[in-house]
């Protein structure tokens, strides 16, 4: 073939696909992403992608007497983009405990205080001084010297800042047990399509960080046990010998072991009798690390094979008041979630070495722990730990952004919280469960903030918007999805779109335009109905016309998004039929769709049924 002509059509076929992948709205940032070739348009990290890195040694004191963590930390961050870096944003989510800070909602005074202190910041052994007074959650701090590409600046940094009385997502549990997250100030992220993270946090929203290693040194008094994100290094220099064996023999166990009960924590049977013991734990390639601790909280472990080919292991933990019943049950709990993730949805093995269920207040996810609040029923206090678990991959085995983009984590724990139900209590309680807890309370709100389209940036929304864009509507999309796929291709593009993503910073185009690679489809239509409109769910029967034993059901999508549904059809003698639909009806006509039925017999009445899709306006489902 002449090469001129060659070059011709390897333009057009390439053009027709960047035109096909681009019928999405994209941001101008995510646009020139895509144009630098940091992305690209198959879905896969373009062959100019890059991201930047830590290493963190970190070393807190918990002072009880004050409620205070000090500390001192080196980060070792390199620079890994093609821009010289005249700025290090810092990072420090605790300083929305200022009373001056901007926040989402109202607050107690319980849940104020004076923030971070630095005491100390050096850059490559110079010296800054720095004024925190008036910091909020993220702080440009202008370099001496700017880092340029390729290079690594070390940072040491002395700081302190005192746990809020208040306990949600982290803070004091009650008077001598504390959970400490977010409780170390980090380099924000910088990444190709923004530039530095510079988005204040406002309690509502959630999380986004560089994948950093990390060594994590905890200084606590004598009867305090430590839990933390990370393998615990040194169990014989802080634990009493016999529980040190124990613990090492839970690594290896399927049984639930009571590591410490509360009377010999009460006794002083379980640490070093030290004044102060350092307990030292270290994670590597991870987005966060988080501890706790408590001088009277019982503690149980085990472990579970969370991949059949290598017969690796995950340590299961959990840690809780005596007066906690259904954490009685977490550990097992927790093994059941790790060996059901790992080996059906997502169907990848469990990516790390542990799993701590931790009493506290939040219901909130972190690398390797969740700290979850006490119910009185064991049942209900599974399915949270089931979701905060599924995290694990959504965001912390994905990078994903979920200040920016939050139905990229929530949508998908979610729908696994959902999936695992179904094997834990059978379909019709999970879709029972799902209805009530999910959908409802989307579906029958006829609020315009509940039509906000999916993609909108999460900080950018109303709370109504935001609960339900996170969490029911791609939920939905998802499962819709998965629907029309069929199990066995959704199932090998999510494990595209992961094993390509795993470790970096997918953005939600990274994650449509994978899927339509890896099933050479252009689903485009599909995203747009689901992520880029303001549809909801509203079917209806307009007709139904009827030919001898043939009828003619013309259904109007009013809602507008593609949903699956059934066709309940109930014969004159009694006898029923169901016809499936999947979301593909919807293709080519996303407002009328026609269902054909070859009848047996007189059909005394139709039903269209979209299951968990559930119709905000059900009355007009019925024909007779």
């Amino acid at each position: 073939m002449h090469k001129k002509l060659f070059n011709t059509l390897v333009f057009i076929v390439l053009g027709t696909y960047s035109l096909s992948a681009q019928d999405l709205y994209m941001p101008r940032n995510i646009r020139n992403a895509y144009d630098k070739e940091t992305r690209s348009i198959d879905g896969r990290p373009g062959k100019q992608y890059w991201q930047n890195r830590g290493k963190y040694a970190i070393n807190v004191t918990v002072t009880p007497q004050t409620k205070t963590v000090s500390g001192t930390e080196k980060i070792e961050y390199t620079n890994n983009s093609k821009d010289t870096l005249k700025v290090l944003a810092i990072r420090f989510v605790n300083n929305i405990h200022k009373p001056e800070a901007p926040r989402s909602g109202y607050v107690s005074t319980d849940f104020l205080s004076t923030g971070l202190v630095i005491n100390s910041f050096e850059v490559n052994g110079q010296k800054y001084q720095l004024d925190t007074k008036d910091w909020g959650t993220v702080e440009d701090v202008k370099l001496k010297t700017p880092l340029a590409p390729g290079q690594t600046a070390s940072l040491n940094i002395n700081w302190n800042y005192p746990l809020s009385k208040q306990s949600g997502r982290e803070g004091q549990i009650d008077s001598t047990t504390y959970f400490a997250a977010y409780a170390y100030p980090r380099v924000s992220v910088y990444d190709d399509y923004n530039g530095w993270d510079r988005l204040p946090h406002s309690d509502r929203g959630e999380f986004y960080n560089d994948f950093n290693d990390y060594t994590l040194s905890v200084k606590a008094p004598k009867n305090y046990v430590v839990w933390a994100t990370g393998d615990l290094l040194n169990p014989d220099e802080v634990l009493q010998p016999a529980f040190a064996e124990k613990l090492r023999k839970s690594y290896l166990s399927d049984e639930v072991t009571h590591m410490a009960t509360a009377e010999e924590m009460r006794k002083g049977l379980v640490t070093k009798q030290n004044t102060w013991n350092t307990w030292k734990f270290e994670a590597k390639n991870i987005s966060d690390v988080t501890f706790s601790l408590s001088n009277h909280y019982v503690w149980d472990a085990g472990s579970v094979v969370v991949d059949e080919k290598t017969g690796r292991r995950a340590s299961v933990q959990s840690a809780y008041s005596e007066t906690a019943k259904d954490f009685t049950f977490m550990v097992d709990f927790g093994k059941k979630a790790l060996h059901w993730f790992s080996r059906n949805w997502p169907g990848i093995p469990y990516p790390f070495s542990k799993m701590t269920a931790f009493q506290g207040f939040a219901d909130m996810e972190y690398p390797m722990m969740v700290n979850d609040s006490s119910t009185p029923d064991p049942g209900f206090s599974q399915f949270v730990l089931n979701h905060e678990v599924a995290h694990t991959y959504f965001p912390f085995y994905m990078g994903i952004n979920e200040t920016r983009y939050a139905f990229m984590d929530e949508g998908w724990a979610t729908t696994l919280e959902y999936l695992i139900g179904i094997d834990q209590i059978g379909k019709e309680a999970a879709d029972q469960a799902y209805q009530d807890f999910r959908v409802k309370r989307w579906i029958f709100d006829p609020s315009g903030e509940e039509d906000q389209p999916v993609i909108s940036q999460s900080t950018q929304v109303s709370g109504l918007g935001y609960g339900n864009n996170s969490y029911v509507k791609p939920s939905l999309a998802y499962l819709g999805l998965k629907d029309m796929l069929g199990d066995e291709t959704f199932k090998k593009a999510l494990h595209v779109y992961m094993e390509r993503w795993n470790g970096k910073h997918p953005i939600p185009w990274d994650f449509f335009y994978s899927i339509n690679d890896a099933t050479k489809q252009d689903l485009n239509w599909y995203w747009n109905n689901w992520f880029f409109s303001n549809n909801y769910i509203d079917l209806a029967i307009e007709k139904v016309a009827i030919k001898g034993n043939n009828y003619s059901v013309s259904i109007k999508n009013i809602g507008g998004f593609a949903i699956p549904f059934d066709v309940k059809i109930t014969y004159a003698d009694g006898k029923e039929s169901v016809l499936h639909q999947s979301p593909a009806i919807w293709k080519s006509n996303q407002k009328m769709a026609l269902v054909q039925i070859n009848a047996t017999a007189k059909i005394q009445s139709i039903v269209v049924d979209g299951g968990i899709f559930m119709d905000a306006r059900p009355a007009d489902n019925k024909w007779k």
